[in-house]
């Protein structure tokens, strides 16, 4: 046996944040919005830092990112370096951090957790719930969300039909696989992919799906922000 493969798995996370999230018409990339008192990203990053399991954080920024450091050194997040290696694409960025993780001593068959910054409302019982799920599995996984509304089928701007539901699921993030299979997919895969699920899909793998809850959604447009800030006020309540 290779001594790769006799060393424990360890669990890492990336968190790219090289967008500029021009959907959400904010003044600076959404990332570094404030939200209920804190940016946006810190919010994230907190939550992941709440989960002891995990080994190294990365946060990928773009090259040319003047505004995390700055948002770190004003929030520190010990868990979590930043590497300015983010590219044009998700997929690029991803790529990227995880380059970096393997110059930072990471081995092929450790578990990478990648998420969006903008899913700002991802807890810590999430996150363990779906290392828990996946850590044995042969594939990996991600947290997502099953359908509950009616979904239609449009056609120039009308329902043209009513799409079947009941295997429909809404996909979220933090996704886990092996770092080694998470990088053959997205190389293979190309730019074209909107998450690292899509990319072990397209070498005919099935992912695990992983029960989550709606709150954990992606703040993309201006009237998300109101919610995230309405719904982490609550839990600063409790």
């Amino acid at each position: 046996m290779s001594l790769i493969n006799s060393t424990p798995a360890r669990f890492h996370v990336l968190i790219p944040c090289a967008g500029s999230g021009s959907r959400a018409g904010t003044p600076q990339p959404k990332q570094y919005q404030i939200v209920a008192g804190l940016p946006m990203v810190v919010h994230t990053l907190r939550a992941f830092g709440a989960v002891p399991r995990l080994a190294c954080g990365l946060v990928v920024v773009s090259p040319n990112d003047l505004l995390m450091a700055g948002t770190l050194e004003a929030y520190p997040q010990p868990a979590f370096e930043v590497v300015r290696v983010g590219g044009a694409t998700r997929a690029q960025s991803v790529l990227a951090g995880l380059h970096a993780l393997r110059e930072r001593g990471a081995q092929q068959h450790d578990w990478v957790l990648v998420h969006d910054a903008a899913r700002c409302l991802v807890t810590p019982a999430q996150i363990n719930a779906l290392m828990d799920a996946c850590q044995d599995d042969a594939v990996g996984g991600l947290l997502a969300h099953q359908l509950a509304d009616t979904l239609k089928a449009a056609q120039s701007g009308r329902a043209a039909s009513t799409v079947d539901r009941s295997d429909k699921w809404l996909a979220q993030t933090p996704q886990m696989f092996r770092l080694g299979m998470l990088t053959q997919a997205l190389e293979q895969a190309g730019d074209a992919v909107t998450d690292e699920s899509s990319a072990l899909e397209a070498m005919g793998l099935q992912p695990r799906l992983v029960q989550a809850s709606a709150q954990n959604f992606k703040v993309t447009y201006a009237e998300d922000f109101a919610l995230a800030e309405a719904i982490l006020k609550i839990r600063f309540e409790e």
